[in-house]
């Protein structure tokens, strides 16, 4: 796939700061979930800006899907995108991307750090092999959750998440810490999936290294 053009079908808040994009797809696509591609809006003064995005829908689909976190303060890609509406083009280019499910273990998310492992979850739903698997999801608020619903239907308990801005009942509050992991997340012999801010994957790469977690099984992708 090369600078294909491709049609917006719907696009909506999924989040406050996140939007839900579904556009057509071009026919011979083909990725493995967590990959992504780069995003051009086919507008003026537009066509050169390129951001890489990961695909959230499964590869069999027949529709391209993108969650995507806009940063109007930087008036620039994201921002941009704001302004689209159904039937709007964008332009999708090369697929890439390091995140690729190795078997069980713990996907650790920041935000919009998610978006790899929606497709991954989906697939393994799909596969009936979600497993042990759990998510440990960091956000600011409730309100900032990716996908909430979908994921507590999936994942139940294996669906945990900590909050840094907003105390609740539900959910934890703070940061990740080495504890927070050993005490949710699978066994410290398992895989680890990282995705999210460079100072978190950072912090948690640390924590992971001093809980003895090997090397190789650490898989992770900033964004």
């Amino acid at each position: 796939m090369k600078n294909e053009p491709v049609k917006i079908k719907s696009i909506a808040h999924a989040t406050p700061d996140v939007l839900h994009i579904v556009t057509e797809k071009p026919s011979g696509v083909a990725f493995v979930p967590g990959q992504a591609t780069e995003i051009f809006i086919d507008k003026k003064g537009w066509q050169n800006e390129g951001r890489p995005f990961t695909f959230t829908c499964l590869p069999k689909a027949d529709y391209l899907e993108f969650m995507i976190k806009t940063y109007p303060e930087r008036k620039g890609v994201t921002n941009e995108l704001l302004s689209l509406k159904a039937g709007d083009n964008l332009i999708v280019n090369d697929i890439f991307g390091a995140i690729e499910y190795k078997g069980e273990g713990t996907f650790i998310a920041g935000g919009a750090g998610v978006t790899p492992f929606i497709a991954i979850f989906r697939d393994l739903r799909e596969k009936n092999s979600l497993g042990t698997n759990k998510l440990i999801f960091a956000n600011k608020t409730m309100a900032d959750i990716i996908l909430k619903d979908e994921f507590e239907k999936m994942l139940g308990k294996n669906f945990i998440n900590i909050l840094s801005k907003e105390k609740t009942e539900k959910y934890a509050y703070g940061q990740i810490s080495e504890d927070f992991i050993k005490r949710n997340g699978t066994a410290l012999d398992s895989y680890f999936y990282l995705c999210g801010p460079p100072p978190m994957m950072d912090a948690i790469e640390k924590q992971l290294n001093n809980l003895k977690v090997p090397a190789d099984k650490i898989v992770k992708e900033e964004f």
